[in-house]
C-alpha cells in the first residue's frame, strides 16, 4: 500500500475556471455545429466576394481541421498557406541560426511569419485574390492572414473578411510532439526520431513567430477555434475570449496545472493533487507558468481552453503592473512549479546560466534564478547546494567528464555540500549555484521563468522516460559555476534566510528570500484570521502551503470570493489592489500558511 501524504480526501482543483456570465455568447460544439455557424456568418458578409481566413497556431492537427472544414463549409476555393511558403530546404536554412545543432538549446528567434513565405508566390496569390470578384475564398493555415493583409487591415481594400483563429496550448503541443502528430512550422518533420528536437524548434522559433502574429490579430478575431482535445472541437466568438481575458485581470485566478512524469518522479502529487493513481509517477507540475499552462473560460455549461499566455499578451499592464511590465514587457517573469521526489530519486545535479551568459548565448534578457521551498519531506530529505570548502575545480570537472564518458560514477557528496531538509525550509538558488533536490522531497520551486535553461552536470547514470540518455551540459555548466559559493557562503546566504517582518492580530509575515542577486521577493504569511494583502502595483503569485482551504476576497466586493485548497497556486493581478485571505472549512483558528512571490519594485 502506498504511503499516505494526506489524512483526508484531496480537494485539489485540476480544472480551475474563469467564468464569463455574459449569456449572449454561443459556444459551438462539434464540427457540424461549427461549420453551420460559419456558413451563416459567411453568408452574412457583405458583397459577392467573401473571404474567410482560418489562422492556425503551430501544433494544430491539420488533417483533422482540413478534412472537417472541407466537408462542412460552403466555399468556392480553398487556399492553403503552406503552399506559398519557402521550400523546406530554405526554411531549414532560415531557422538554423536559431535552432542550431544542439539537442536542447538554441537562440530565441527574431523572425516573423512573413519570413517563412516565398515573396514571389505571396505576391502572385495576393494578385489572384484581388482579381476575384465573387465567391467564397477560404485561406487556411499558419500565416493565412499574411496572404490577405488588405482584408484584415483597417478599411481594407478587399472588403470585410471573417477571421477564425485556431489556437493551441503549448502543453498539448508537447504531448502531440511526443506522439509524432505535428510538424514544426513550414516543414514536415513530425517523424523525427527525437521529439525533443521538435520541441526545441517550437520553443526557440515557431512559438515566437506565431505569437508575434497572434498579438496583431487579437482585435480582429471573429471566432476562436479550440481543438486542444482531438475530435472535440469548440468555437466561440472572439469578443467572448476578449471579455474573459479582461475579467481575469480583475480577480484572483488559477491556470490549469500540467503534470508530467520523469525519471526521478515521486508519489506525493499523485495523492495530494488528485491524479491518476495508476501512473508510474509524477515528477513535475507547472502550476503557474503562463507560457506552458492553459486558461479555462466558462460560458454557461461550456468551457473553452486557451493558452494562458494570451492574457499576458493582451493585458500585460493590468496583470503585471506598470513597473513589472516596464522591465519584462509582455513576459510573465515568475514561475511556481512542483518537483516531486517523494519515493522517487534525486534530480539531476545542475547549474543555471548567469545573466550575461543567457543573454549572449540564447538571446534572453534575464536568467533562471530560483529557490526550493519544502512543501513536505521524508526523514532522509537533503538538498545538494553549493560547493564544499576547498573544492578543486579541475578535479570536480575531471570527475564529471569521467562519469559522463562511462567511467566511475560521479561522487556528488565529495564535491557538493548537502543540507538536511525539513518541512517549510526554503533554500535560495541564484544562477551559477550548483544544486539539486535529493530524493524524499516535495519542492515548490519559485523561480524566474526561463525554465528550459538547466545545465545538467550529472544525472546519476540513468535514462530519460524515452529510454535515451538525458542531455548533459558540462561545457555550458563549467562556464557558469560560481566556485566561491562554498559551504559557509551558502549557509550565510542561501539556507533558511528567514526573518519576521510584520505581525498583528492572528498573523505573522516572514521574508524568506530570494537572494539579493535575484529579482523575486518571497513572503510567507502564517494566519488564523482574515489578513489583508495588497498587490502594491505588481502581480502576486501565491501557494497555499499549510491549511485545508482559504478564501480570497475583495474588501469592496470587486470580485466574487475565490476558494483555494491546499497546494493550489493562484495569481492575483496587479490591478486587483487590496485583497484579503482567510481560513475556511474548520473556521477561524485553523493555522494556514501562504507563500507569495512578486517582483521587487
Amino acid at each position: 500500500m502506498s504511503k499516505k501524504y494526506l489524512n483526508k480526501p484531496s480537494k485539489f482543483n485540476n480544472l480551475p475556471l474563469v467564468e464569463v456570465k455574459n449569456e449572449s455568447y454561443k459556444v459551438e460544439n462539434g464540427w457540424e455545429a461549427i461549420c453551420n455557424r460559419l456558413n451563416k456568418e459567411i453568408a452574412a458578409l457583405p458583397g459577392n466576394k467573401k473571404l474567410v481566413v482560418i489562422e492556425t497556431y503551430q501544433g494544430v492537427i491539420h488533417n483533422e481541421l482540413l478534412s472537417n472544414l472541407r466537408t462542412g463549409l460552403k466555399y468556392d476555393r480553398l487556399i492553403q498557406a503552406a503552399d506559398f511558403m519557402l521550400p523546406e530546404v530554405e526554411i531549414k536554412k532560415l531557422v538554423f541560426q536559431d535552432v542550431t545543432n544542439d539537442r536542447i538549446f538554441g537562440f530565441l528567434t527574431r523572425l516573423t511569419m512573413d519570413a517563412f513565405f516565398d515573396p514571389e508566390k505571396a505576391k502572385t496569390i495576393h494578385s489572384e485574390i484581388e482579381a476575384i470578384t465573387e465567391g467564397t475564398i477560404i485561406i487556411y493555415g499558419s500565416g493565412a492572414s499574411i496572404l490577405c493583409p488588405k482584408a484584415l487591415s483597417s478599411g481594407g481594400g478587399w472588403g470585410e473578411a471573417l477571421l477564425v483563429y485556431a489556437d493551441m496550448a503549448r502543453w498539448e503541443i508537447q504531448l502531440r510532439m511526443r506522439l509524432h502528430l505535428v510538424d514544426n512550422l513550414g516543414v514536415k518533420n513530425r517523424d523525427t526520431a527525437d521529439w525533443m528536437l521538435l520541441y526545441k524548434q517550437a520553443f526557440f522559433v515557431d512559438w515566437r513567430v506565431c505569437d508575434r502574429l497572434k498579438k496583431t490579430l487579437f482585435d480582429k478575431w471573429d471566432f476562436l477555434l479550440d481543438t486542444n482535445k482531438i475530435g472535440q472541437p469548440k468555437m466561440v466568438e472572439g469578443k467572448a475570449i476578449m471579455e474573459g481575458l479582461e475579467i481575469a485581470t480583475t480577480r484572483p485566478f488559477s491556470v490549469v496545472p500540467f503534470f508530467d512524469p520523469g525519471p526521478w518522479g515521486g508519489q506525493w502529487m499523485k495523492e495530494v493533487c488528485n491524479l491518476d493513481k495508476s501512473a508510474s509517477n509524477y515528477a513535475w507540475c507547472f502550476n503557474a507558468v503562463p507560457e506552458e499552462n492553459s486558461l479555462l473560460l466558462k460560458f454557461g455549461d461550456d468551457v473553452i481552453e486557451i493558452p494562458s499566455i494570451n492574457l499576458v499578451f493582451r493585458h500585460p499592464r493590468e496583470l503585471m503592473g506598470d513597473p513589472v511590465h516596464g522591465r519584462f514587457g509582455d513576459e510573465f517573469p515568475i514561475r511556481f512549479d512542483y518537483l516531486d521526489t517523494m519515493d522517487g530519486g534525486h534530480l539531476s545535479l545542475q547549474v543555471h546560466p548567469l545573466t550575461e551568459y543567457i543573454q549572449e548565448k540564447f538571446g534572453l534578457h534575464y536568467t533562471q534564478d530560483e529557490s526550493y521551498y519544502m512543501m513536505d519531506v521524508a526523514e532522509d530529505a537533503i538538498v545538494y547546494l553549493g560547493l564544499k570548502e576547498g573544492v578543486n575545480p579541475d578535479e570536480l570537472l575531471a570527475d564529471l567528464e569521467e562519469a559522463q564518458s562511462g567511467g566511475k560514477p560521479f561522487e556528488a557528496k565529495k564535491h557538493v555540500q548537502t543540507w538536511p531538509m525539513k518541512k517549510h525550509d526554503h533554500v535560495l538558488i541564484p544562477a551559477g549555484t550548483i544544486h539539486c533536490s535529493g530524493k524524499s522531497s516535495m519542492v515548490l520551486e519559485i523561480s524566474a521563468t526561463p525554465y528550459i535553461f538547466t545545465f545538467k552536470l550529472w544525472d546519476w547514470g540513468r535514462l530519460g522516460m524515452d529510454g535515451k540518455p538525458r542531455p548533459i551540459n558540462i561545457e555550458h555548466g563549467k562556464k557558469n559555476i560560481q566556485w566561491n559559493r562554498t559551504t559557509e557562503w551558502t549557509r550565510q546566504n542561501l539556507v533558511n534566510r528567514i526573518e519576521r517582518v510584520g505581525e498583528g492580530d492572528g498573523w505573522i509575515e516572514e521574508r524568506t528570500g530570494l537572494h539579493e542577486l535575484e529579482f523575486i521577493e518571497t513572503r510567507r504569511h502564517w494566519f488564523i484570521k482574515k489578513t489583508e494583502h495588497h498587490t502594491n502595483g505588481g502581480v502576486n503569485v501565491i501557494c497555499l502551503v499549510e491549511g485545508d482551504e482559504v478564501i480570497v476576497e475583495s474588501p469592496t466586493q470587486a470580485f466574487e470570493p475565490f476558494a483555494v485548497h491546499y497546494a493550489e497556486v493562484f495569481i492575483v493581478p496587479a490591478k486587483v489592489g487590496t485583497y484579503t485571505i482567510r481560513p475556511y472549512g474548520t473556521g477561524e483558528g485553523q493555522k494556514c500558511g501562504t507563500m507569495k512571490g512578486y517582483v521587487r519594485l
